[in-house]
């Protein structure tokens, strides 16, 4: 597909590819705003090209075939359909209106569907085309959109294995080929033990050899062919399941989450355990463990009797096996938690190094880190030891296997019902029937791992999400900025009591207000509700007289400017961290949020600029300076509303002052929001809302409130002056 449109300068706002794709959303009733659509896509910067589409429609739900316009004769492809034209453009063809009329979009145009005749659209269409086809993903019993976290395919484990099933298939058959190829060893040695030496057959060596030559290089062949599909089909469900994966802990809810970051990104880690045994020879020996049958037969066939050699064996090495799984089940499970603990403490100990470095508590953590790691260590000595005495029954059963069928065939051989080289082909034939058994401990221990690892990816994709499947919301891509909160009480998840108790305000389009009260009153948590981070257990957070919750994340969040009392900055540039979610910003703009937010007072100075490079949460720069990147960052694109939370307690007075001074005139027109402890932030706001232990104690302008307040001071003393008396006191 072509990524430019026929005019030559490019306009931001419209993306050819991503309207279409967008049109064609709509239609079938999923429509996205730009904002929502780019929020579930991964794409850099600039214009969408046919790889973007495709990775775009992909991780929507649909299947794409790609094909080309034939000049000599130019047919429709099927529909809906992205598809270039002669000018450079690109349309949405989404139905067929009637047999001379389509139903299409063309973003340069317009938005909206036009009935276009057939013949005229065929005229114009030339190169390449996208269909679209929507994948039936999971659904509940009565056909009903599953309300489950689903992947690309469906289940976020089982759809893409299942998308590679035939794979599977075709390495099962070459399995069953390679184990058929495994025979021609043993009857090549019966063969020229019996036939060949004693008749001195020399030519039929030769054929012989010939023939198992051509067997060998076709098992070598066939074994590099399933190793390679076996990873194929790995590779392509690893980045669809880590996709999934990552995309849940993107989307999950705030309040859903549980533990640490270090247990979060350690629970993560697992899957690298389901990845392992999908790509591993563990799942080549699960698929070689029923042909074990089939040896067991030639055996019967060669051998007789000696067939009851392995046919006794193999139960008990599989008993052996299955007996310690409970407890190496128990002490897998314990292992995870303890792993994630002590990958809990390791995050928390490099996130926090400055902190204990200062407060000499490297100690404490040590001792952490100490405990974690010892305990960790006991059970693994305890897994290995019964993994051991279960390999080693398989070990000691092997032997006895090779022992015995040697010696059954000795005493047959002498009432002459076997030759020499049955013995030897039943030798390595028990051999090949028995090597997967004795693998069956290995094998259950690592399904039992693989097993705790899905149960534990489970509970994270099982969290609420921002984008429940299923759900629709109206696109809503600009806002005029009113926010009420209708009472509201919330409850952080844990905790024994409300933080925000029936709370109720509100704030009219354009209006600046500051958020005033005492340490812990739940003035961050009000910020928290506007952002739709949270969900209040009562009552209604509204934007524009809309609920919350009925307006789509990313449409909310691109109207909002945030500055968060905790600054996060990521390792890269100082440019890329203000135009970090912003849509295509241009120098221009990023360079007018910088002047704006102060950024450009430090960085003219340093000889990098606006390419130096941050470490990893902004290290290299200040407190004040990293909340002025932030401000910037905020500021970018001018969104309809300004929440402010502690935007400047780490800025100097005169950089804060000139902050001030550069806002006053920026903010006309839209809501601003500050959560402040600082007096200096009030100047800029025309309203106060005071709050205390979650409620709103008092409401006005700055002028109302200080006379509310004079008026309270004069009561108290005038209170104090009348109790003085009946107290015996006197005043001097």
């Amino acid at each position: 597909m072509t990524q430019t449109s026929a005019t030559p300068q490019f306009n931001p706002a419209i993306d050819p590819l991503e309207a279409c794709l967008r049109a064609v959303l709509a239609y079938q009733d999923q429509g996205m705003s730009s904002a929502s659509l780019r929020s579930r896509v991964a794409h850099g910067q600039g214009l969408w090209n046919q790889d973007t589409l495709l990775e775009a429609a992909d991780s929507l739900g649909f299947d794409t075939e790609v094909g080309e316009i034939d000049p000599a004769l130019p047919g429709l492809p099927m529909l809906p359909a992205l598809c270039n034209t002669h000018e450079g453009t690109v349309l949405a063809l989404l139905a067929m209106v009637d047999d001379a009329s389509v139903l299409v979009v063309d973003p340069d145009r317009s938005d909206r569907p036009t009935e276009l005749p057939l013949a005229d659209l065929l005229a114009r269409l030339s190169g390449t085309t996208v269909s679209l086809m929507r994948r039936n993903l999971v659904s509940g019993a009565d056909g009903e959109e599953a309300t489950h976290a689903v992947g690309r395919h469906g289940h976020w484990f089982w759809g893409p294995i299942l998308r590679s099933r035939w794979v599977y298939v075709q390495v099962a058959l070459a399995a069953f080929l390679v184990n058929v190829f495994a025979i021609a060893s043993s009857v090549f040695s019966m063969i020229v033990y019996d036939k060949v030496i004693p008749n001195n057959a020399m030519d039929t060596l030769i054929a012989l050899l010939i023939g198992v030559s051509v067997i060998f290089v076709s098992d070598f062949v066939i074994r590099t062919l399933r190793g390679y599909f076996l990873d194929l089909a790995s590779a392509k469900a690893d980045a669809a399941i880590a996709d999934s994966l990552f995309e849940q802990i993107l989307d999950a809810r705030l309040q859903s989450k549980r533990g640490s970051t270090g247990a979060l990104a350690s629970t993560l880690k697992e899957f690298e355990s389901i990845r392992d045994f999908l790509t591993s020879a563990t799942l080549t020996t699960f698929i070689d463990v029923p042909f074990a049958l089939l040896f067991l037969v030639i055996i019967f066939v060669i051998g007789g009797p000696i067939v009851y050699v392995p046919l006794i064996a193999i139960p008990v090495m599989v008993i052996a096996g299955m007996a310690v799984q409970p407890q190496l089940k128990r002490l897998t499970k314990e292992s995870q938690e303890d792993g994630h603990h002590k990958q809990a403490i390791l995050v928390e100990t490099l996130s926090g190094l400055e902190t204990i470095k200062s407060l000499g508590a490297g100690a404490q953590m040590r001792r952490r880190w100490q405990e974690a790691v010892t305990h960790q260590s006991h059970i693994g000595l305890k897994s290995r030891m019964l993994a051991q005495i279960a390999a080693n029954v398989a070990s000691l059963a092997q032997q006895f296997v090779q022992v015995s069928v040697v010696t059954v065939g000795a005493l047959l051989v002498q009432q002459g019902q076997l030759g020499f080289g049955a013995i030897i082909a039943c030798t390595i034939l028990a051999g090949r029937a028995i090597a997967p058994m004795a693998q069956i401990t290995q094998l259950l221990t690592r399904m039992n791992q693989t097993f705790v690892s899905y149960r534990a990816l489970s509970k994270v994709m099982e969290q609420e999400r921002e984008h429940q499947p299923g759900a629709v919301f109206m696109a809503r891509p600009e806002f005029k900025g009113a926010i009420e909160f209708r009472n509201v009480t919330f409850t952080y998840p844990g905790a024994s009591r409300p933080t925000l108790q029936d709370m109720s305000f509100q704030i009219q389009p354009g209006e600046r207000v500051a958020i005033i009260g005492k340490v812990g009153s739940g003035k961050t948590t009000i910020s928290k509700l506007v952002l739709g981070l949270f969900k209040p257990e009562s009552g209604a957070v509204l934007i524009d007289g809309v609920d919350v919750r009925q307006i789509d994340p990313a449409d909310l969040r691109a109207a909002l400017g945030v500055v968060l009392q905790d600054v996060w900055l990521l390792g890269g540039t100082i440019k890329q961290n203000i135009a970090l979610g912003g849509h295509f910003p241009s120098d221009a703009e990023i360079l007018h949020a910088a002047q704006l937010a102060g950024v450009e007072d430090f960085v003219r100075q340093h000889p990098e600029g606006y390419s130096l490079r941050l470490g990893e949460r902004g290290e290299g720069l200040s407190g004040g300076q990293r909340q002025a990147v932030a401000i910037a960052r905020a500021l970018l694109g001018k969104p309809a509303i300004l929440v402010f939370d502690e935007a400047t307690s780490a800025m100097d007075m005169a950089a804060e002052a000139q902050l001030l001074q550069r806002l006053k005139q920026e903010l006309d027109g839209r809501t601003f929001v500050t959560i402040t402890h600082k007096s200096t932030m009030l100047q800029l706001v025309n309203k106060i809302i005071v709050v205390d232990q979650g409620r709103v104690t008092m409401q006005g302008t700055p002028e109302e409130l200080v006379r509310a307040q004079q008026q309270q001071q004069a009561a108290a003393q005038a209170a104090a002056a009348a109790a003085a008396p009946s107290n015996g006191m006197t005043v001097a």
